[in-house]
């Protein structure tokens, strides 16, 4: 059994960390890379950061902001927001980056991830799905654009045509569980676990302790993604794992 991984979640907009609830009513969380060292001397095992109105905006990732993080950091960091096309990913692996998230780019231009995967290999691809229960809450469907544009594909057949392209992870964000903190969407979670063969992130609904306990135990997710909790001195980072092992949770 792989060990199970922490991440926290940086959305950056304008320099600057924000964090919302279901996608918006923003506050400011500091500065992005100095939350990010933090997060790595605290024992995180990876970063995510996500330019989140690079797509709404139709610009470019922030490669500055990449350097820095990339010069200050010492863990493996995954970078998303305004990825299009290949030129995008290797400028950000370049910069420094470990792995790129794609998801308004993917599901415009699926190929994109077959090209990522035969370029830079499917461990570099990680492919978001912001999703949302409707009409009812068996049934979910993706979004764009920061969860801005309802698209007519399936969070589960979609997750699987993206596995099958070549995406080495999937990273779900229930846009219901978003800065909600009641706990992430272990259903779903656990139903893209037992579809896929590839690992799955959870996004959505970290509140508590125990949300991270469930989350790997009836989400069966393989990593946890978590903003506000971290950012905002709620749940420290070593005292969460210490936790989760005595739940006899594998833990990094």
């Amino acid at each position: 059994m792989l060990a199970k991984r922490i991440i926290p979640c940086l959305d950056v907009k304008d320099g600057t960390t924000v964090k919302g609830v279901h996608f918006v009513d923003f506050r400011d969380a500091g500065d992005p890379v100095e939350l990010g060292r933090q997060y790595s001397d605290q024992g995180a095992d990876e970063l995510v950061y996500l330019d989140i109105t690079a797509s709404h905006e139709g610009r470019k990732t922030f490669l500055d902001l990449v350097r820095r993080v990339a010069a200050t950091v010492s863990i493996p960091f995954t970078v998303g927001g305004g990825i299009n096309e290949l030129s995008d990913v290797d400028r950000l692996l370049n910069a420094g980056a470990d792995k790129v998230s794609i998801n308004s780019a993917a599901i415009r231009n699926p190929h994109l991830i077959e090209e990522i995967a035969r370029n830079f290999g499917s461990q570099v691809c990680v492919v978001a799905i912001d999703a949302a229960p409707h009409p009812t809450p068996a049934e979910w469907i993706c979004y764009l654009n920061g969860g801005r544009i309802p698209t007519d594909k399936d969070l589960f057949g979609w997750a699987k045509e993206a596995e099958n392209r070549g995406a080495g992870e999937i990273l779900f964000t229930s846009m219901a569980h978003d800065g909600a903190k009641t706990g992430y969407a272990n259903e779903a979670l656990a139903r893209l676990s037992d579809d896929l063969g590839i690992p799955v992130i959870a996004s959505g609904g970290a509140g508590t302790r125990e949300h991270f306990r469930d989350v790997f135990t009836l989400g069966k997710a393989d990593a946890a993604l978590a903003a506000s909790v971290f950012h905002f001195g709620e749940i420290p980072i070593p005292e969460l794992k210490r936790y989760l092992r005595s739940e006899n949770i594998i833990i990094r």
